[in-house]
Order: C-alpha cells, then sequence, then structure tokens
C-alpha cells in the first residue's frame, strides 16, 4: 500500500515539473500545428478509402 502512495506522489511531482516547462503555444506555432494535423488527417483518409477501393474491387461488394 505504501508503494502505490509513493508512486502516485512521484507521478504528481513528475507532472508539476512538467506543467511548469511547458508554455502556451503562439498563435504561428498554432497554426503550423494545425496544418500538420489536418495533412496528416487528409493522409490517413486518403490511406483508407484507397485500402477500402482495391478491397471492393477484389471481391466486387
Amino acid at each position: 500500500m505504501a508503494n502505490i502512495v509513493e508512486n502516485i506522489k512521484a507521478f504528481l511531482h513528475e507532472s508539476k515539473r512538467v506543467l511548469m516547462v511547458t508554455r502556451k503555444p503562439g498563435m504561428k506555432e498554432f497554426k503550423l500545428a494545425v496544418k500538420i494535423t489536418g495533412v496528416g488527417m487528409i493522409i490517413i483518409g486518403l490511406i483508407g478509402m484507397l485500402i477500402r477501393m482495391i478491397g471492393y474491387f477484389i471481391t466486387g461488394s
């Protein structure tokens, strides 16, 4: 039981340390992240659609 409490305390200490280092992104950085995420979603969607079309043409249904 004491081990669990110590693990929780260590986790909270590490979480606090990470939060102290982080900062709010600027608008330029935020827009870049949005663009990268959008392109990634489009690429994954196109790959999924391509796999679905190949499956459709192979099975015919």
